[in-house]
This record gives C-alpha cells, sequence and structure tokens, in this order.
C-alpha cells in the first residue's frame, strides 16, 4: 500500500516509522509546509520522498493527515475534493466539527475520523520514535458515515501499530477528550506559569524540582501549534471541565485555608479511587 502522511511530525513521523518497518506501508510520501520538517523527514528516512500535495494526494492508497486541527479544517475538503478512491484518515485530538464539515461531501465515505491516544511532550520530525501507538487506543468516530472498505483499512492500520481500537460518535469523543486529554495540559500549562512567574529564578526551580513537579509539567513542554486551535475547536467542553476543575481547587484551597485537616483528608482519598480505573 502506498501511503501519503500530510504533516511530519511526532504523530506523522512515528506512524512511518512503525508502518514501514512492519510492511504495511510499499511507500511513503510526505506532505510538510515547512521545509526544514520536509527535510529531516527524509534525510532521516521518515519517507521516501516529499512531494506536493497534489502528487501525495494522487500517488497514495491512504492520505494520513497529521496536522493540527485547524489545518486539517482547512486542508480536508480541498482533498476530499481530488480523491478517486483514495481513502482518508486524520489524527486530530477533536472530532465533532471536522465531521460536521465535511458531512454531506460526495466523499464522505472515503473518510474516516481517527484520534490515537498517544503522544509525547515533543514535537516535529526529530521527535518521531517507533513504538509510539503500541498498546494505546485509538478512536475512530461516526463509523457509519464511512464505507465498510475505508473502515477496514484504518482499521488494519491501527491494527499494524498495535493500537486497540474503539468506536464512539464524534460529539461523546470531544467530550472525553476534554476530560481524559485537554485538561491534562491546560493544568500543566497553568502549573508552569504559575511556578514562572512567583519563581523568577529558574536556578532554584531546576534545583529543587522532583519527580512529582516534573511529571505534572512535562506536558506543558506541547507545542502551541498543536493545542492552541484544539481548545478553540473544542472550547465549549473544555470549559465545562475547567468549571468543575475550578470548583475542586477552590475546595482544597477553602479547606486549607480553614485547617480542615478531615475534610481535606477526604477529598485526598476520594481522588485515590481513580486508581480504580488506571492502575
Amino acid at each position: 500500500m502506498n501511503i501519503t502522511i500530510i504533516g511530519l511530525g511526532l504523530m506523522g513521523g512515528s506512524m512511518a516509522i512503525d508502518l514501514r518497518k512492519r510492511n504495511f506501508a510499499k511507500k511513503i510520501f510526505g506532505v510538510d509546509s515547512d521545509i526544514l520538517h520536509a527535510e529531516t523527514a527524509k534525510n532521516i528516512g521518515l519517507v521516501d520522498e516529499i512531494v506536493d500535495l497534489e502528487t501525495g494526494i494522487n500517488s497514495a492508497d491512504l492520505i494520513i493527515l497529521a496536522t493540527p486541527v485547524d489545518a486539517t479544517i482547512n486542508m480536508l475538503p480541498n482533498i476530499m475534493n481530488k480523491i478517486d478512491s483514495q481513502i482518508i484518515t486524520d489524527v486530530c485530538s477533536t472530532k465533532y466539527k471536522i465531521c460536521e464539515l465535511i458531512k454531506e461531501h460526495p466523499k464522505r465515505k472515503n473518510f474516516v475520523a481517527s484520534h490515537p491516544m498517544a503522544g509525547t511532550e515533543y514535537s516535529g520530525p526529530w521527535a518521531a520514535i517507533s513504538h509510539l501507538y503500541d498498546g494505546k487506543s485509538t478512536i475512530i468516530c461516526n463509523k457509519e458515515e464511512s464505507s465498510n472498505i475505508a473502515i477496514k483499512v484504518v482499521e488494519d492500520l491501527y491494527g499494524a501499530l498495535n493500537m486497540r481500537i474503539i468506536h464512539m460518535d464524534a460529539k461523546s469523543h470531544d467530550v472525553h477528550a476534554a476530560y481524559v486529554s485537554h485538561i491534562s495540559h491546560i493544568s500543566s500549562f497553568a502549573l508552569a506559569l504559575t511556578v514562572l512567574e512567583k519563581e523568577k529564578d529558574e536556578k532554584h526551580i531546576f534545583n529543587m524540582a522532583g519527580g512529582g513537579f516534573r511529571s505534572t509539567v512535562r506536558l506543558a513542554k506541547s507545542s502551541s501549534d498543536m493545542w492552541t486551535p484544539i481548545f478553540n475547536q473544542n472550547s465549549e467542553n473544555i470549559i465545562d471541565v475547567l468549571d468543575t476543575y475550578i470548583s475542586k481547587l477552590q475546595e482544597f484551597k477553602e479547606r486549607i485555608s480553614n485547617n480542615s485537616k478531615e475534610e481535606i483528608n477526604t477529598m485526598i482519598l476520594d481522588a485515590n479511587k481513580i486508581k480504580r480505573i488506571i492502575s
């Protein structure tokens, strides 16, 4: 199978590594508007050939859009206008607006809306790694709007990446993503901003930072090009989650201010119940 990957950063590059290694892809074409990213992806062997968008579309059996959600929304209708039998999928962290955008497109059945739940805090082709997707979940949304052939190809794609496949409607996906992914990044960004504002001497942060702090702010190193569009696209769901999150922070603040040891202890014990879900 010939595959064109549009967007040669962490997600697209990591896919390229393992799809080649596992013989899923016969040839991988790369498309990227960033010249440095494109050249790097070719030089380090992520793709066989760098091509323009038109050539990438015409050369592929499967097109993977591994771009930020705003870029995906801008490009997807144009790509769908140009395809014949090619199958298209994306890796975006929000799904509802994408699915609504192309709902009535005559080539809608060629598109499979997907979200592989994997990543690191790093970006660019240099960040691409093997096994990024192994053992993780991928969400396929609005399955009924895609053809059986398209679904099979994309499920085979994620099978080659050793991912678990979950089916979900796009609206539910965006609600759940706000809780399990988007709020985690906002928390990390907010903590990093708080510490940087209070600790003007960055040397002290480096010297005192332990494992807990480092793991909590790890996501604050994530790309603004990726996350700003996600927050904008899923703002309604994220604001709902933030309202609940802020109320919990306020509870902690009040109970710490009042030295309410028993109530603080109860909140921590209640939070510990997350172990039943996440080991």
